[in-house]
């Protein structure tokens, strides 16, 4: 009997072990098959949400571009305080599948809550695009000019007053862009905007084309700090074309020196009579002459510091990083980006040739002692320092005594002044 119990008990202990295990098996192998699945939708959603699976070949040719400003920057030193910044911004702006930015962020961002793809609550900003309110709002340019004003001297242009008017000149570049924008079908709004870009002047570019034609910012802003950057390249064709080699050898009168009275009262004066004449670019004027008083009057030099050092080069960074990043493959090459740029480069052309051809139509009214070396027309666009140093250099190529810079430098800083006014008077009549 007790054998009989014994068995039994075996026998039931070794079918309680086999239901027990069978389950567990099952058990075991549903888990897995479930955990492998998961882990396969897991790894899939990784892969979707990153920036290969959504990269597109636009992506990568304006990574491309980005790197290529940062190659110039670094490699030519062509305007690398510019130039890197919005090379890094650009590369940020198009990795695939970051969070939107820019022009159309916001736009973005409500058609994909409406789509249902993300909640109204995740429908927030970058950071970056909190960065590029100071772009949208026309904060950022008229703290440039503060910097700008803080580090220029007018000496120069005080001296020979007369060189101013090779500044107004060159602006001549502008209005010939905007009747060309008009005639590629371009509003007056955006023509106006890209007009501007004939006055080589970047933050100028930028705050008349947040007032007038946001959407083509990114586009405007790009195309007028690539051609300053490229002021070297671009203008001693022109000034070789356009200014005989005998002219070219013009040795002009040292300036005279300047008081510090006069120096006193030229941002004052200044800031009246342009503001009066064009009372939309007060903020870019403003802050240009302010600057300039600052370093002048002697008795601000902290502030005057901090203007020229500090202040510029923080906002110069949050500048071109926020403009580069908003160049969006899907926004930026389009076929009006391209329009632009072509427009850009012939505005530029032709504002140096104006420059060049006014300084030699003033030569046939001034005694020979008197007599203008006709390349600091070449100056009279705003790209300051860069193109008049391009003067010192093909004047030296001419003769290595004849030394242009600080002639250059009037028709150079007034050309700051005039494609400021130039900008406010477009922005009076477009706005």
């Amino acid at each position: 009997m007790r054998k009989a119990i014994t068995i039994f008990a075996m026998l039931a202990v070794v079918f309680c072990l086999q239901i027990f295990f069978g389950i567990s098996a099952s058990a075991i192998q549903t888990t897995s098959a479930e955990a492998a699945d998961g882990t396969l939708n897991g790894l899939q959603t990784l892969w979707n949400s990153t920036g290969f699976a959504n990269l597109e070949y636009l992506n990568l040719l304006m990574i491309g571009i980005g790197l290529f400003f940062i190659f110039l920057g670094i490699k030519y030193d062509y305007e690398p305080l510019l130039l890197v910044p919005i090379g890094v911004g650009i590369i940020l702006g198009n990795v695939p599948g970051a969070q939107a930015f820019g022009v159309y962020a916001q736009e973005y961002l409500q058609s994909l809550v409406a789509q249902g793809e993300i909640k109204a609550s995740d429908a927030v900003p970058s950071v970056l695009e909190y960065l590029y309110f100071g772009v949208t709002r026309g904060i950022y340019p008229p703290l440039i000019f503060l910097g700008i004003g803080a580090m220029t001297d007018f000496s120069s242009l005080i001296s020979n007053p007369k060189l101013m008017i090779l500044g107004a000149a060159a602006q001549v570049g502008i209005f010939a862009t905007f009747l060309g924008a008009s005639a590629l079908g371009f509003t007056p709004q955006e023509a106006g905007a890209i007009g501007i870009i004939g006055g080589a002047d970047g933050p100028t570019a930028i705050f008349l084309s947040s007032k007038l034609a946001p959407q083509l910012m990114g586009a405007i802003a790009i195309a007028a700090y690539s051609y300053m950057a490229l002021v070297p390249v671009i203008q001693p064709p022109i000034m070789r074309l356009i200014i005989p080699k005998r002219e070219r050898t013009i040795k002009m009168r040292p300036p005279r020196a300047v008081s510090k009275l006069e120096k006193v009262l030229f941002p004052l004066i200044g800031m009246l009579l342009t503001t009066f004449i064009a009372p939309s670019a007060l903020p870019l004027l403003g802050m240009l002459f302010f600057g300039n008083l600052l370093k002048e009057s002697g008795v601000t030099e902290r502030l005057a510091d901090t203007a020229r050092n500090s202040l510029i080069n923080i906002v110069t960074i949050l500048l071109g990083l926020t403009v580069g990043a908003s160049t969006q493959a899907n926004v930026f090459l389009t076929s009006d980006s391209l329009k632009i740029f072509a427009l850009g480069a012939l505005s530029f052309m032709v504002a140096t040739a104006g420059g060049l051809l006014f300084a030699r139509f003033m030569n046939l009214f001034l005694k020979k002692e008197n007599k203008l070396n006709p390349l600091i027309g070449a100056a009279g666009v705003s790209a300051v320092p860069d193109s008049a140093r391009v003067v010192q250099m093909e004047g030296l190529k001419s003769d290595p005594n004849n030394h242009l810079l600080m002639h250059a430098m009037a028709p150079n800083v007034s050309g700051v002044i005039g494609s400021a006014v130039a900008a406010g008077i477009l922005l009076s009549f477009l706005l």
